[in-house]
């Protein structure tokens, strides 16, 4: 391995600094080339070492840059961790998470923080038969297979019963292995190779303003370590600013120019679900009727 392998190496693990830091080690070796070709009789040292001190010079800069500052410019950094372990250790931590159900009559109260505000606030009816509110739009719960009709451009559907069925913010009925989950996740979903990125919208939802069973959280995040592209990158932040490890689903092939992929954010540490780069999940809990916060 020669100084070039050394100082790519180096690169690879911690990043690249951005120009200004770069700017005072470039400044050094030019003023050390300059007092070389004053101080002739020195020749022979400069050429021993100069490669071996290019290589120091270089790697110092990189590892004394801030760790917030590395990769400015040049977009997320690749992280280290392989993107099957992450969430294979997701999988573990929320196989571990305690699973107490909710009463019926209760509503899921989900806070969501985004980089770009405004912000989200829902109450949704545990078992979908009382009435919901999602942000400041009402809907409404599923009772006797009809449910009111609100939020509507029409005024005159305005409370207006629809059929409906009632759909439960708590999950029971999802699979609780990851082949299963796996299978359910690409139902609707042909193309295996080329859906990665609805595959992961479809990983958030779940997770996120909904309730699942300690062993289908561990199995979506099982099922999802399986799909084909997935990225690993470091310093990422979900929608509240809180650090992390992100999961980049890739856009599928043939999507639209601005069509930009979904990362899904882990703490690094404890690996568990966060929300993705443009969203958090800052509060999620039970409470025993609209409006009311944990």
């Amino acid at each position: 391995m020669d100084e070039l392998d050394l100082i790519r190496n180096r690169a690879e693990t911690v990043g690249f600094a951005p120009p200004e830091h770069l700017a005072p080690a470039r400044e050094r070796l030019l003023a050390a080339a300059r007092g070389e070709r004053r101080h002739r009789s020195r020749r022979w040292f400069w050429l021993a070492g100069a490669s071996v001190g290019l290589a120091a010079a270089i790697t110092a800069v990189v590892a004394l840059a801030p760790a917030d500052q590395v990769g400015v410019g040049v977009g997320p950094a690749v992280a280290h961790a392989d993107p099957v372990k992450v969430l294979t250790e997701a999988a573990s931590t929320a196989l571990k998470a305690p699973g107490k159900p909710p009463r019926p009559d209760q509503f899921l109260y989900v806070k969501t923080q985004y980089a770009i505000p405004p912000n989200r606030e829902v109450w949704l009816s545990v078992d979908g038969t009382r009435d919901s509110l999602i942000g400041s739009i009402k809907e409404g719960g599923c009772r006797n297979g009809k449910a009111p009709m609100y939020g509507t451009n029409d005024p005159r559907a305005e409370g207006r019963l629809q059929d409906c069925t009632p759909k439960s913010v708590y999950r029971t009925d999802l699979p609780t292995t990851a082949d299963a989950m796996l299978a359910y996740l690409y139902e609707k979903e042909a193309d295996r190779e080329g859906r990665a990125t609805y595959i992961g919208k479809a990983v958030y939802t779940l997770a996120s303003e909904q309730v699942l069973q300690p062993a289908s959280y561990a199995a979506l995040f099982e099922a999802a370590a399986r799909v084909p592209g997935l990225t690993a990158l470091d310093h990422v932040t979900d929608g509240a600013g809180r650090p992390g490890v992100g999961i980049k689903f890739p856009v599928s092939p043939g999507s639209s120019s601005k069509a930009q992929p979904i990362v899904l954010v882990f703490d690094a540490t404890t690996y568990q679900f966060l929300g993705t780069t443009d969203s958090a999940e800052t509060v999620k809990a039970y409470v025993d009727e609209v409006g009311q916060r944990p």
